[in-house]
């Protein structure tokens, strides 16, 4: 019976639905309207609020238990998030996170029970080289997620594109995604090898991955 009303409840999100579309057949998703314009002005507060603390540190190879930091391959700072100490700025973030994370599960079955996310600030003339998002000895993240929080006048030529390396059809393609306030993108983190160009404005971010066990 519960199960019964689970059903009729269910309320089928189109955003959502397309974003699990655009994974299933090319394995990333770019999402415009993830967040509003006051959601993302706010988050960008936080961010720039939180810089000026100088929290921030340099962002490392490796996963949290094993970190090198090398400049050579990555030069943006970070400032990772605690959802059970987040402001209230920050649980708009969370929420939505969260929503979409009950909704993957609910129909996808993808077994997302974690989640880890942090501000990113790429400085400029900094970028992050090729590179995939998971680890010789942790392969539990699924899904790579990047919300962009930069400045409402930002132009392609302030740099600092993500490049996703895509294999179609045996031949590799190079996909652009320029870092405009608001996009949201997500792609398959054990699939897909990405990089960050160098960047001639500051450039702001929050960035995570959605783990399975």
């Amino acid at each position: 019976m519960n199960h019964l009303f689970e059903e009729i409840n269910f309320v089928e999100n189109p955003l959502y639905e397309s974003i699990i579309a655009d994974i299933a057949t090319k394995q990333y998703s770019i999402v415009e309207g993830f967040f509003t314009d006051d959601e993302v002005s706010v988050l960008r507060g936080s961010l720039l609020e939180k810089y000026e603390e100088d929290a921030f540190k340099k962002a490392a190879i490796g996963n949290r238990v094993n970190e090198t930091i090398i400049k050579s391959i990555r030069g943006d700072v970070i400032l990772w998030m605690d959802e059970t100490r987040a402001s209230l700025s920050e649980m708009i973030f969370f929420d939505r996170i969260n929503d979409l994370v009950n909704y993957l599960n609910r129909t996808c079955f993808l077994g997302i029970l974690q989640k880890e996310f942090h501000y990113a600030i790429y400085p400029k003339g900094t970028f992050y080289k090729r590179h995939i998002d998971t680890f010789q000895n942790d392969d539990r993240r699924k899904l790579s997620m990047v919300c962009y929080l930069n400045h409402e006048d930002w132009q392609p030529e302030n740099g600092g594109e993500l490049i996703l390396y895509l294999n179609e059809n045996g031949q590799e393609e190079e996909k652009v995604i320029y870092p405009f306030p608001g996009r949201v993108v997500i792609f398959e983190s054990q699939i897909i090898e990405h990089e960050v160009k160098p960047v001639d404005t500051k450039r702001l971010s929050i960035t995570g991955w959605l783990k399975t066990r």
